[in-house]
């Protein structure tokens, strides 16, 4: 999911799928906090399409998909919003110049607040390139990995991570509960077993 990236500041979460993905410089204000910014009016809501519920790979397909676009094209916030439990949580975490963790914790309102603007100024496609999934019950977990890019037609992404992303099944569709993700970088490799085909 779910995702904004670290390295790229844009006005205001992947974060896809999902994540990762593009942050804005009052973002990285915030990051010594574990608050969560003023929550934006919801748009009116829709039905799920079943297509995007009925399984895990598809949740986490229009995860990514939803967050996912060239440079000034509206995201699918409405169809966003539609995979995702009452409560659902969207956390960014990175390292600070003291070298310590942060975190900013939104709900799917703030983080379309917050990260919507800058996707949209900068494009960006963020997609899965592996997958561990473990489950018992109607619970699943899932560790995401991710690579991000400004266009489809870029050689090499400009970030790499991992979306922790917690889901439920009701007994008739799936619900993202939380993505939660952190960036590739020096010191913080993703690890292979997060690198196996799903």
């Amino acid at each position: 999911m779910h995702t904004p990236s670290r390295t790229v500041l844009v006005c205001a979460v992947a974060v896809s799928l999902m994540a990762t993905t593009v942050i804005t410089a009052s973002v990285n204000a915030q990051s010594a906090s574990t608050g969560s910014a003023a929550t934006a009016a919801p748009a009116q809501a829709r039905d799920a399409d079943p297509a995007d519920v009925a399984s895990v790979d598809a949740i986490v397909r229009a995860l990514y998909e939803s967050i996912s676009g060239p440079k000034g094209a509206p995201r699918d916030w409405a169809r966003l919003r539609t995979l995702y439990g009452p409560n659902a949580r969207m956390i960014y975490t990175t390292v600070g110049a003291d070298g310590k963790g942060r975190l900013i914790n939104w709900n799917v309102e703030e983080y379309i607040a917050a990260a919507g603007p800058g996707l949209m100024a900068n494009g960006f496609y963020e997609r899965e390139i592996g997958r561990r999934t473990e489950s018992f019950g109607n619970v699943t977990a899932i560790m995401s990995a991710y690579d991000s890019k400004f266009t489809l037609e870029d050689a090499t992404p400009f970030q790499r991570g991992v979306n922790s992303i917690q889901l439920f099944y009701s007994g008739t569709r799936w619900y993202i509960l939380s993505v939660m993700w952190d960036s590739e970088r020096a010191g913080n490799p993703i690890p292979a077993k997060y690198l196996a085909p799903r």
